[in-house]
């Protein structure tokens, strides 16, 4: 079977690792990077932000910021990235791929009720617009409903990076780089799928599946 190696504990992301179970993968949550050493792809999860100095900027409005978690993680990139193995971002994963690879953050969306969660409402929802031709149209058309959770978004695209899918406000939801095996969503698709699944949604399974379909 298949490894994927996450920086981060199973007690806190049990929902990415149901994810990433009922695709077939093994998941290695730990906090040694040592751990990713024999896994054949890396997993960004969610949470929270980076520090506005990695890409560039004062702080204006970041928080809940984890240092050394940006530290494992722009080292995590570069390794994976050096071996040719495939990475899927997931909101905080996606901003980290940007930034760590030359991009730069958004520390305040002008749109972020539409996209931030809170405490009364939980994720928001709103539609996306894929690329055509990207790897999102292939596995839902065009446009489709997701769920959202996020105040930040990507600024600058980092080299070598290409937006995959946009929210009609502008927000970029998606970018990849297909070539390296890279890919990133602004989403939560693992909150979208198994006993987690939304009637407002899609169904996130299909992303997982074609994460494995990369290993």
């Amino acid at each position: 079977m298949k490894t994927v190696y996450a920086y981060a504990t199973m007690e806190k992301q049990s929902n990415y690792a149901e994810a990433l179970t009922a695709c077939g993968i093994k998941p290695v949550f730990s906090l040694d990077i040592k751990d990713a050493s024999n896994c054949q792809g890396l997993l960004l999860c969610g949470g929270g932000d980076i520090e506005p100095h990695r890409y560039g900027q004062e702080n204006a409005g970041s928080k809940n910021l984890e240092p050394l978690r940006d530290e494992m993680e722009f080292q995590l990139v570069k390794d994976f990235l050096g071996a040719g193995l495939p990475i899927l971002g997931i909101c905080r994963g996606l901003q980290v791929l940007n930034a760590a690879l030359g991009g730069t953050l958004i520390q305040g969306l002008p749109t972020a009720p539409t996209h931030a969660w809170e405490e009364s409402t939980g994720d928001k929802q709103h539609l996306v617009q894929a690329q055509e031709n990207s790897f999102l149209c292939e596995l839902y058309g065009r446009e489709f409903p997701v769920n959202s959770a996020h105040h930040q978004g990507a600024g600058q695209i980092a080299p070598g990076l290409q937006i995959a899918a946009q929210a009609p406000d502008g927000v970029i939801e998606a970018l990849c780089c297909p070539e390296k095996k890279v890919y990133a969503l602004q989403w939560h698709p693992e909150r979208m799928m198994l006993a987690r699944r939304r009637e407002d949604t899609v169904d996130g399974a299909p992303i997982f599946q074609f994460f494995a379909g990369l290993l």
